[in-house]
């Protein structure tokens, strides 16, 4: 009989939750976030797991790449896609990870894609890179605003640049 499992994944610890084909809970357990106990706690179900669902969170790097490593059928949930049901009795970390190990029986888990992990680090430097900018961007711009605003002409974003730039190194001297 396959077995299904939810992890949902937090900043320090794992609710880990198996089931069965009939949505039975044969295994919930509250895990830190050590590789070593979620591999115990995955092991007396391993060769029954059809899969193992990891919430999509800031962290979720180091599961997925272990327990695929593992030989797990490992699938990221989007969480972002995923609505509870109207009318949910019980909510809560073993509530959502018995969720996701429900959506994978069913066939209807919104997975999001894994990127491969060497590639992972070039993708999180150009994100970083891009919201850097955005931000950037956003300061001069309330800087363009605040002049317009408070003196009625208007101040190029090369003249602020320059400005800065100027003040920076007349500041260092």
């Amino acid at each position: 009989m396959d077995k299904f499992c939810g992890i949902d994944l937090h900043s320090n610890n794992s609710v880990v939750v198996i089931s069965d084909e009939a949505d039975r809970i044969v295994y919930q357990r509250r895990l830190p976030n050590d590789l070593t106990q979620v591999r115990a706690a995955l092991a007396p179900y391993r060769e029954e797991l059809a899969g193992v669902v990891i919430e999509a969170t800031f962290n979720w790097y180091w599961l997925v790449n272990d327990l695929t490593k593992d030989g797990y059928q490992v699938h990221l949930a989007n969480p972002a896609a995923i609505t509870q049901y109207e009318g949910l009795k019980y909510s809560g970390d073993f509530a959502d990870a018995a969720h996701l190990a429900q959506l994978l029986r069913l066939g209807l888990l919104p997975e999001g894609y894994i990127y491969p992990a060497e590639e992972r680090p070039v993708r999180d430097l150009s994100r970083k890179r891009m919201q850097l900018v955005r931000c950037r961007t956003s300061q001069i711009l309330a800087i363009e605003n605040l002049m317009a605003r408070q003196t009625g002409s208007r101040m190029t974003s090369e003249m602020i640049k320059r400005s800065s730039l100027r003040g920076h190194r007349q500041a260092h001297r």
